[in-house]
């Protein structure tokens, strides 16, 4: 791309056009956050003209750099140069900003509009998520391209961040973690301009961020406003390159600026972050602009001729890669085919061979049976990679005989900068962050793994990937009293129906070792967002042989055991399971026929045809038991109005499972006993 010293008349004047535009598309619809995207505005032309590589004709370019707006609420920020850049964005999207089915919504949203490479808005995940993203980059380099000292696999990961962002704590885990992985091919634009919604920043947030990030271990950068409160934009430029350059440890550059600058009375103020300036205030800052107060959402076509060169230039660098790239691909056939498996999201023939089948009658926690058959995925899968948050011997998460990844300069044994196994320490937000950021980036498929009621703490990440549809895979495990003796505090007995609750999410909670061996097929070729539900305790891995095939897990619920001349209908998940089937055997010595459903992901379920649905439900059968150690928040449209669901409506205790299953009700007799009432 260009340099700063090419920089002339006509950059300067699509920067105040851009200013100008960010006024004029909060005004006309009457809300939104022009104050950023004005401040802002030289800041991210300069990258997207001079710094990001990236070809706007091609926005899902393999060699592209990408770029994060983590403070999403200034999304004109990204509109306006995606505008400019041509990625097909044009004044009439401008125009329709934050109205209904427009492509410029109130917060980037991923897959909607070309040019973004996230949704944002939620502050700091971002931050957290292009952590993620720069990790994947140099996993992929690692299959790919691992002996080249500069590969046309490095990209760079730009993000630019506001106040509010770096107040999240979900921001500081993953920065953490990106100090320890040095990962230098992160670069972090920190817009302080000491404002939000409450004022003065110093109200709350007081802190010197780059000590704090010269603690994590980053590359730190300090940029002074100039006098007039504008953006000082050689200093800036200077700094961008040599965080481009510094390729030992992230970078972040602290770029101070003047909220809504040059706005007369509206620059510095808490009001220009989320409100329209007025025409007064707009009309006056034009003037100061050099542009004619009288125009809106002005863009002279010489001015928008000299801004779209970017997609010449991007056009070229793209072509300078391709042929380095094809050299590549003669050069190693192999990996190229590997490529281009993983760009389809293919997965290999016969994987599934890999895939462990457990042995009837015996007894295996279903996250130990997980843990066995994510070691069988590894085994075919070179692209499959994850972790833990610091519990990987209690979840079963790590890929045995792989490293650590850690950077080369890592002091600890057993690594490599290219590693399959992410140790994401006790930083649970941060880990589903970054899981989605590795998912977002493209090639690998990851997972990471926590204590079911955990999951509270990561739940904005889970929810995001829903929101996005990116298929991050979620391993929790402990999933019940079951768990026992660690008592209430890690027992979880909301957290099915809360997971159940964020749209997109398929929760599956198997219910022995080879429903655990069919979610987690079912998982990777559906290739969305899923989390997985596992028990700390033992299971009788269920006989086949007599019993419906653990492959009715992929339509989400399916006849587990059947019986003649039918009057009532037991469903259950997970370890609940085993103890309706005997059940079903206490109530046949009672001449009482029922059916046990096993129903490990509900969401399957109802995406399978009505016909299905009422084969393993018939609606003739209204004595409806459900079975399950939660609460029961979510079950009356499975078993009706005139079911009746076992559930557990309070916390747990500190004792073994055995003891709390029979104190809590989770027994053959409390079963047998709901069915009889139903029939009565």
């Amino acid at each position: 791309m260009a340099s700063l010293n090419q920089w002339g008349a006509n950059d300067d004047l699509a920067v105040a056009h851009a200013r100008a535009l960010a006024m004029d598309a909060v005004q006309k619809v009457g809300n939104g956050h022009p104050g950023t995207a004005m401040s802002l505005a030289p800041v991210a032309y300069n990258l997207f003209q001079r710094h990001l590589v990236h070809d706007p004709s091609d926005p899902q370019w393999l060699g592209r750099d990408r770029f994060v707006l983590s403070c999403g609420h200034s999304s004109l920020t990204l509109y306006i140069q995606l505008f400019f850049s041509g990625y097909g964005l044009e004044l009439d999207d401008l125009k329709s900003f934050r109205t209904w089915n427009s492509q410029t919504p109130g917060h980037p949203e991923w897959g909607h509009t070309a040019g973004v490479e996230m949704t944002t808005g939620p502050l700091g995940q971002g931050v957290a998520t292009a952590v993620g993203m720069a990790m994947a980059a140099r996993y992929e380099k690692g299959l790919l391209d691992p002996d080249s000292a500069h590969s046309i696999f490095d990209h760079t990961i730009w993000v630019i961040c506001s106040d509010g962002d770096l107040q999240e704590g979900v921001s500081s885990e993953a920065s953490s973690l990106a100090g320890t992985q040095a990962l230098g091919n992160l670069v972090l634009i920190y817009d302080d301009n000491r404002i939000s919604i409450e004022g003065d920043t110093h109200v709350a947030f007081t802190e010197d961020v780059s000590a704090r990030y010269r603690a994590y271990g980053w590359h730190v950068i300090d940029v002074a406003a100039q006098p007039d409160g504008n953006v000082d934009l050689p200093a800036l430029d200077k700094a961008m390159t040599a965080a481009k350059t510094h390729t030992s440890a992230p970078s972040l550059i602290r770029m101070h600026s003047v909220i809504a600058w040059p706005a007369p009375k509206a620059q510095g103020t808490a009001k220009s972050h989320g409100s329209a300036l007025g025409d007064t205030e707009i009309a006056e800052t034009k003037k100061l602009l050099g542009l004619n107060p009288d125009e809106t959402f002005a863009m002279p076509k010489a001015l928008l001729d000299h801004v779209r060169q970017v997609k010449k230039r991007g056009a070229a660098i793209h072509g300078e890669w391709n042929i380095q790239f094809d050299a590549w691909a003669t050069k190693n056939p192999e990996k190229a085919k590997l490529l281009a498996r993983l760009r389809s999201r293919e997965l290999p023939a016969g994987w599934e061979k890999a895939i462990p089948t457990f042995e009837a009658g015996k007894e295996i926690a279903t996250r130990k049976a997980s843990g066995d058959v994510i070691q069988g995925i590894a085994s075919v899968l070179p692209e499959f990679w994850g972790g833990s948050a610091d519990l990987a011997e209690s979840n079963n998460t790590t890929i045995e005989g792989s490293s650590s990844f850690l950077p080369s300069t890592s002091a600890m044994k057993n690594t490599s900068p290219y590693g399959r196994v992410i140790h994401f320490g006790i930083r649970e937000h941060a880990m589903g962050s970054i899981l989605n950021g590795i998912s977002l980036h493209g090639l690998t498929r990851t997972f990471g793994g926590t204590f079911a009621v955990f999951s509270d703490y990561m739940r904005p990440a889970v929810r995001l990937a829903s929101l996005m549809g990116v298929p991050s895979i979620f391993v929790w495990t402990h999933d019940s009293i079951g768990l026992g003796e660690d008592g209430p505090t890690h027992q979880p007995v909301e957290h099915f129906a809360a997971l159940r609750a964020i749209p997109g999410l398929a929760v599956i909670r198997p219910a022995d070792a080879n429903e655990v061996a069919q979610a987690w097929k079912s998982m990777l070729k559906r290739d969305k967002p899923a989390g997985i539900l596992l028990s700390r305790q033992n299971l009788p891995v269920v006989d086949r042989a007599t019993h419906g095939d653990a492959a009715g897990v992929d339509q989400g619920a399916y006849i587990l055991k059947d019986s003649q001349n039918l009057v009532a209908i037991i469903i259950a998940t997970g370890s609940e399971v085993s103890i309706a089937l005997e059940a079903q055997k206490v109530l046949a010595e009672k001449n009482i026929s029922v059916r046990v459903v096993s129903a490990p992901c509900i969401e399957w379920f109802n995406e399978q045809p009505r016909a299905y649905r009422d084969e393993v439900l018939p609606p003739s059968i209204t004595n409806r038991v459900s079975v399950e150690a939660g609460i029961a928040q979510g079950w009356r449209d499975l078993v009706g109005d005139k079911g009746t669901s076992i559930s557990l409506e309070h916390y747990g205790a500190s004792a073994s499972a055995s003891v709390l299953f029979k104190e809590f009700g989770f027994t053959p007799q409390a079963i047998v006993e709901a069915v009889i009432a139903g029939t009565q």
